[in-house]
């Protein structure tokens, strides 16, 4: 059981948050906006999110009207006249650590990984493989089974227009096959539905009838010892690469090593 969340209107949301949108460039111009929802966006910094602007109810506004709210965890407050100083302090002690050559040690530069190398997959997505078409690149996709919530790291289509699932670890994580699994056997699922495009993604692209390519990827040294020997129980139906990327994927993303699934050839005797 799962089902497949709209795609979004980028330039109807943009539009409906430019407000916001110009005063977080205009303290940080390398901003990310990720779009959560039809009335909720994301800002964020490789990846990491300290801001948020959303519609908010106000008497008389069926609408609403976009506020913004920023800090994180128990620190998140609503922006108002007097604490847009603690905004400014926070961007500037984020963007001043949160760079390639930032200082490992900072709590910033440290916090989310995965969401910093997923941001520098999407802006590069042919680093990983030049088949890969950039025209179409969809980030943190929503699935939903009847049990939870997932969210596909990347979906994207390659040159044939096939589908292809991408699965991120920044870490030594033994779920990365797993999960890769997981995503890609919805995508497939939804797919041969022709839901995707029933739902808004890929417009105007034509969708190969081929199942979906699943691109796992991690850092060559963190690929999890046990990945090996759960990649030989995948069904032969599922098309696989493992990438390694260098370590130093921060400053440059790029591929070390590719796996694809072993072929045995029987040879018959005559």
């Amino acid at each position: 059981s799962t089902r497949l969340v709209h795609a979004h209107d980028p330039a109807g949301i943009h539009a409906r948050f430019a407000a916001p949108v110009a005063l977080i460039k205009a303290l940080m111009p390398e901003v990310e906006v990720g779009i959560v929802s039809p009335a909720d966006i994301s800002f964020r910094c490789h990846g990491l999110e300290f801001a948020r602007a959303r519609l908010s109810g106000k008497p008389g506004n069926f609408l609403g009207e976009p506020e913004i709210v920023f800090g994180t965890g128990s620190g998140e407050r609503v922006l108002d006249g007097d604490n847009f100083p603690q905004l400014e302090r926070l961007v500037r002690s984020i963007g001043e650590v949160r760079h390639p050559e930032g200082p490992s040690e900072s709590r910033w530069w440290r916090l989310h990984p995965e969401r910093w190398l997923e941001s520098l997959v999407v802006k590069n997505i042919c680093a990983l493989d030049d088949q890969l078409d950039p025209r179409w690149c969809y980030s943190q996709v929503l699935a939903f089974s009847a049990l939870d919530r997932a969210m596909i790291d990347v979906l994207v289509v390659n040159r044939e227009g096939r589908l292809v699932v991408i699965e991120l670890k920044a870490d030594e994580d033994i779920h990365l096959p797993l999960q890769g699994i997981d995503y890609w056997s919805r995508v497939a699922w939804h797919h041969a539905r022709g839901e995707f495009q029933k739902f808004g993604y890929f417009a105007g692209r034509e969708l190969s009838p081929q199942p979906p390519l699943l691109i796992m990827v991690a850092p060559a040294l963190r690929v999890h010892p046990m990945t090996d020997t759960l990649l030989r129980y995948v069904s032969p139906e599922i098309d696989w690469l493992l990438l390694g990327i260098d370590e130093r994927w921060r400053k440059d993303l790029r591929v070390v090593f590719r796996k694809r699934p072993e072929i045995s050839v029987l040879k018959m005797a005559g």
